[in-house]
């Protein structure tokens, strides 16, 4: 089974597929609402326009479409609809965790990927790859071509999730890294400091860049589902620690809660993009209605 055929399932396809990735994008300091085309009996090329506002040239008019709806639509400016995409993800050895769930985080996180990748591609959009741990370790520049997607999925294939994590420092670079105003989707369990890496996040839009970030959490990591004494390993540092999980669950949780609060308030302020998800959502699901959410907001 090839890379692509194991994280871009068809039923996902038909449910992203008409959905905008694009809603919140902004391209040299204007805010522009991308929506799906409005021309889904019509040939790809309608969703290319938009409607008619006072200001924009009437020479710009199509009136091709004005003979078929009676509405006056113009051709978008390539600004407004080139956008380039990278697909950010953690490798740190956590990102490869699961309690009870059939997928780990990473894999999990492929998944999410690979749909959005497709998004993109379907929109005959450029998407990257880019890989960290403690530094940026791999990187695919952005293309438009369909099977680029399998050279993503295939890499990200191959990669073990092992190691420490520098998500402040990471993301540093690659705000460094890029020269142009892109799509910036992250995939991350944060389990890190979150000041450097909301500083991060901070230079990333201020250099233009949409960000979005998906917090992706196993399903332990949020519910603690164990009874008892146990004994849990810090997955990078591999310290241990002892403890009745029955005292330890309802502060545990809590905190977790707070965590997650942080991150919401934070890229909130920042116009950001946070998405809180754990594996045992099923991820077609909680992207489609995320992608609803984006898109409506535009």
């Amino acid at each position: 089974m090839s890379a692509v055929e194991r994280y871009l399932k068809p039923e996902v396809i038909r449910q992203i597929k008409r959905l905008d990735l694009r809603a919140q994008f902004i391209v040299k300091g204007f805010l522009h609402g991308l929506h799906a085309s409005p021309f889904h009996g019509f040939s790809v090329e309608f969703s290319e326009h938009r409607k008619y506002t006072p200001g924009d040239d009437p020479k710009d008019i199509d009136w091709l479409i004005y003979a078929k709806t009676d509405k006056y639509y113009v051709k978008k400016f390539e600004a407004e609809t080139n956008i380039t995409g990278y697909l950010v993800m953690d490798l740190s050895r956590s990102m490869g965790y699961t309690y009870r769930q059939e997928m780990t985080k990473f894999e999990y996180s492929i998944c999410l990927a690979a749909a959005l990748g497709y998004l993109m591609i379907h929109q005959q959009d450029p998407v990257g790859l880019l890989t960290f741990d403690e530094r940026i370790r791999n990187s695919l520049a952005p293309k438009s071509r369909r099977s680029h997607l399998g050279d993503v999925l295939s890499l990200l294939a191959k990669l073990r999730p092992q190691g420490k994590t520098d998500v402040a420092q990471s993301l540093s670079q690659i705000a460094a890294m890029l020269r142009h105003a892109s799509l910036v989707m992250v995939f991350s369990d944060l389990l890190t400091e979150p000041e450097p890496v909301f500083q991060s996040l901070h230079r990333l839009r201020h250099r233009g860049h949409d960000v979005i970030l998906f917090h992706v959490l196993d399903e332990a990591e949020v519910t603690f589902p164990f009874d008892g004494m146990v004994e849990l390993e810090e997955p990078e540092s591999r310290q241990r620690l002892q403890l009745d999980a029955n005292h330890f669950r309802r502060d545990y949780q809590r905190d977790v809660a707070a965590f997650r609060d942080l991150y919401r308030r934070e890229c909130a302020h920042a116009r950001i993009d946070y998405v809180p998800l754990d594996t045992s959502m099923q991820f077609d699901r909680a992207l489609t209605e995320y992608l609803g959410r984006r898109q409506a907001r535009y």
